[in-house]
Formats: C-alpha cells, sequence, structure tokens
C-alpha cells in the first residue's frame, strides 16, 4: 500500500471521533476524503456499489445494524435514506466514534429537512495544501504563526520564483495527480476530471442538464476565477440565460469545483460593493478548462495575478477549515474600485486579517496602500495585513503590514 500522507485534517478528525457520534467528511470528489476517513474506522461500506447501495435504500435500518462500527458510509449520496437511520441510531445510542460520513455532494446539507442537524458535525476537506504535499502538515498553521507574538518571517531552502509558482499552481492540489503523476498524465486526469464534472457530477445534482452548457459555463467561470465580476458578464460569456446559469453555479458549488468568497461588509465602511469574488477551487482545473499550460499563463499578465490569487486561496481555504482561529473569508472593494483587498479573514471580535496577493517579486510600500487604508479606517479591528508576492524575501512595509513570499505558507520556519 502506499504510505498514507498526512492531512490538515487529521487532528481535528481524530478530536471528533473521540466524542461525538456520526462526522461527515464533506469536499470535492477525489480529493482524498475516503482515504483519509479509513484511518478512522474497522468497516468500510461502499454506497455507490449497486448491491451495496440497493440494500441500504430499501431497508437502512436493518443495513446500517449489520455494520461493525466504527463505520466509514462511502458515498452517502448514492443512498440518502441512510442519514435518516443514522439519525435513529445516534438518537438510541448517542456513543463517541460510530459513524464516518463521505461523499461529493452537499446539496442536502442546507435544507430544512436535512435529518443530521444536531447529530451529524460537518468537516470540509479539500484538495492537498503544499504543507500537506511536503509533508509538513503537523504544526502551526497560517493564522497561528501569523497571529503569535514574535514571528520570524524569513524562510530558508523556498528560492522559488514566478515559474515555479506557476508550475505548483498547475500541477493541482488533487493527490492523484499532485502525488502520484507526471506533467502529461497530469493534464490528462485533469481533462477526465473536468469531463466528470460536467456529465456524472453535475448531473446527478441538476438532472437532465446539457454537458456542453455546463462545460461553457465552467469555461466562462475558469476566465473569471479571482474575479469581481457582474452576473450579466458570466452569462453572456457563456451564452446562457440567467436562471440555468444560476442552476449550473450552484451544481458546481454542490460537488466542490467552484467557490463564491463573499463580500465583507461592515457598518465602519461605506461604499462597499456587495458582488461575490468567484473561485475554481483548484486553479489547474482553471488552467484545463482553459487548455493553457505554464508558457501561457506567464504570457498573459491578467490570467497570470488570477491564477496566481487562485493558488494562494486554494492554500488558505484548507487552512482555514481547520484553525482554532475560526477565521472566515471574505474580499473587499469599493463600489467605484478605489480601495480593494484580494481577501479578507475575519476573525470574529479579534478583529481582521487582510491579504493582497501579487503576481510580482519585488513588493513596494505601494502594494500595501489598501491595506494601509484599511488599517486607518478599522484602527484596532485591523489585527495585520500580508502582501503574498513571488519573490524569495519577506518585508516589512509599514506598521502590522508585511510582505511574505508565498512559499512562508509552508515553510517550516515560525
Amino acid at each position: 500500500m502506499t504510505r498514507y500522507v498526512a492531512r490538515l485534517v487529521d487532528a481535528t478528525l481524530d478530536e471528533l471521533i473521540a466524542e461525538v457520534p456520526a462526522i461527515l467528511l464533506t469536499g470535492p470528489r477525489a480529493s482524498g476524503k475516503t482515504t483519509t476517513a479509513r484511518r478512522l474506522v474497522k468497516t468500510v461500506v461502499q454506497l455507490d456499489r449497486p448491491e451495496v447501495g440497493a440494500m441500504f435504500r430499501t431497508n437502512p435500518d436493518a443495513a446500517l445494524r449489520q455494520v461493525e462500527e466504527p463505520a466509514l458510509l462511502d458515498e452517502w449520496q448514492e443512498a440518502p435514506e441512510v442519514i435518516g437511520a443514522l439519525k435513529r441510531a445516534v438518537d438510541a445510542d448517542p456513543r463517541p466514534g460510530r459513524f464516518v460520513l463521505t461523499g461529493s455532494a452537499s446539496a442536502d446539507l442546507a435544507g430544512a429537512t436535512w435529518p443530521g442537524t444536531g447529530r451529524i458535525i460537518r468537516v470540509p476537506m479539500y484538495g492537498m495544501t503544499e504543507r500537506e504535499v511536503q509533508h509538513r502538515a503537523v504544526g502551526p498553521g497560517f493564522l497561528d504563526r501569523l497571529l503569535a507574538a514574535n514571528t520570524d518571517w524569513s524562510i530558508g531552502g523556498e528560492a522559488l520564483d514566478i515559474d515555479d509558482y506557476v508550475s505548483l499552481a498547475l500541477r493541482s492540489g488533487f493527490p492523484e495527480p499532485a502525488l502520484r503523476l507526471g506533467a502529461r498524465a497530469q493534464r490528462r486526469w485533469l481533462e477526465a476530471y473536468i469531463e466528470e464534472c460536467c456529465t456524472r457530477d453535475a448531473l446527478s445534482e441538476q438532472g437532465g442538464r446539457d454537458p456542453v452548457l455546463l462545460r461553457r459555463w465552467l469555461t466562462a467561470l475558469a476566465t473569471n476565477t479571482a474575479s469581481v465580476v457582474d452576473d450579466k458578464v458570466l452569462y453572456d460569456a457563456a451564452q446562457l440565460d440567467r436562471r440555468t446559469a444560476a442552476a449550473y453555479e450552484t451544481s458546481f458549488e454542490t460537488i466542490g469545483v467552484t467557490e463564491r468568497v463573499p463580500a465583507y461588509a461592515t457598518n465602519r465602511l461605506k461604499r462597499l460593493i456587495e458582488r461575490p469574488k468567484r473561485y475554481m477551487v483548484d486553479p489547474a482545473i482553471a488552467a484545463a478548462a482553459l487548455a493553457v499550460d505554464t508558457r501561457a499563463v506567464l504570457h498573459d499578465a491578467n490570467l497570470l495575478g488570477r491564477l496566481i490569487d487562485t493558488y494562494v486561496v486554494s492554500q488558505l481555504r484548507a487552512e482555514l477549515a481547520v484553525s482554532d482561529a475560526r477565521g472566515r473569508l471574505y474580499h473587499l472593494r469599493t463600489d467605484a474600485g478605489r480601495h480593494e483587498c484580494d481577501l479578507i479573514i475575519d476573525l470574529g471580535h479579534r478583529g481582521i486579517v487582510a491579504i493582497e496577493i501579487k503576481a510580482a517579486g519585488a513588493p513596494t510600500p505601494r502594494d500595501a496602500r489598501h491595506l494601509n487604508w484599511l488599517a486607518d479606517e478599522l484602527g484596532e479591528s485591523f489585527v495585520g495585513g500580508v502582501v503574498f508576492h513571488t519573490g524569495p524575501y519577506a518585508i516589512d512595509l509599514s506598521d502590522r503590514i508585511v510582505a511574505l513570499p508565498i512559499a512562508w505558507l509552508w515553510s517550516e520556519r515560525s
């Protein structure tokens, strides 16, 4: 067997399995959920196998009673009746560590009739970060290091340049291409992944949809990843009406391929736009959808900036999901575009951290001008700001604002 590569979510799962009866591990297909969940259980029930799924759909309570615990119920959405049976089982016996569920779909999780509310703890999981790929998943994460007193901003042994960062972004964070495939096989894997998203996965969420139109919408989203764009611009680019495009966007968000980062709102700032910032969850999926390679990205400054932005967010998203700081991700832009911050991490009563992302290697104080404006506006609520860049050095830009190499996110130095 291939040696297990530790994931950021492992510590959270280990803690929860000792305290709660059921955990639901959600995230994109092929992000490693099943492999990670297998560590925690004795039995694996593969509900996507026709004979197994049929048994759980026909008599879920009886089928669940026959399973040796702790048990993994893999691809639960193939037999959603199992959720009701699980509810009844944990109501009758709330012992910790009984069940783990995994699946790529999450459409039912927000519904008023979702039977798992109050009984199943949901844990999100994403593609692999560079920390995980480099076997550095154990230890303090980005926010913990950023907020620590006397943090050492320097890094060692990470002399990366813009070419390196684009190569990392286009490699993908999905375990199969990230850990086992060469460049040519990676491209084919990503192309096949997109095909699956536009046929089986998305169609299972929105039955009867046209795969050709789904692909067109995905391409429009990939073209505009890391952008705050008017909905109509996307609808026109994909040649879809508003209602169809909205349904397709929901489909891709449900299967974990795309995400909308909401606009930050506070009564301390005026004239903020409310439109979300759209992201492909994995920058390599965006590149594959656009059929571009490293060379093409490096020769398109606009695309380069958006893919580097998407890459940094892919690293942060997984970190925030398991951080004790419980930060929530937003973006900020004024209605005239005079001021903007690529990312806002809202720490609740602790304040906010603001982030700018630059596809350039020589940051200057001007790159922090929006962060300085926000620090002046928010005062003590502004915890700190970071300008992530593609150069090798950490640089203090102003009070509470530092420029950091993107590689600082996975550097072993603290």
